[in-house]
């Protein structure tokens, strides 16, 4: 798989979990840390960590290896490594506070599909 289509495996299987205002940024000559973010946000600690889950069940039964989970068990801002693609799962709370769009605002943004 492409790093494109691990980014969209990552972010429908997000919506699967009814996570919110889903965003692919594609970081591709912006960062060395990834390829693209999926971003997105739940709005309790359980539907996060029922969000991360899901992506790493998915991401696994696609044969994605997931390289590391941070953050899982306060459930406030969770990132799943993906290799070239990072995913960062918020409570709605810290979306709003940290808005890392904001901070990578000159990334483009992917459509989800």
């Amino acid at each position: 798989m492409t790093e494109l289509e691990i980014a969209q495996l990552a972010a429908k299987a997000a919506e699967d979990k009814k996570a919110h205002n889903v965003v692919i940024l594609d970081l591709k000559g912006l960062s060395i840390i990834a390829d693209y973010f999926v971003v997105c946000h739940g709005n309790s600690e359980t539907q996060v960590q029922a969000i991360v889950d899901h992506i790493k069940d998915s991401a696994e039964k696609a044969g994605i290896v997931v390289r590391g989970r941070e953050g899982y068990d306060d459930a406030r801002w969770v990132l799943v490594d993906l290799g070239d693609v990072v995913v960062h799962v918020f409570h709605r709370d810290e979306r709003e506070f940290y808005n890392i769009e904001r901070l990578w605002k000159d990334a483009p943004v992917v459509a989800v599909q």
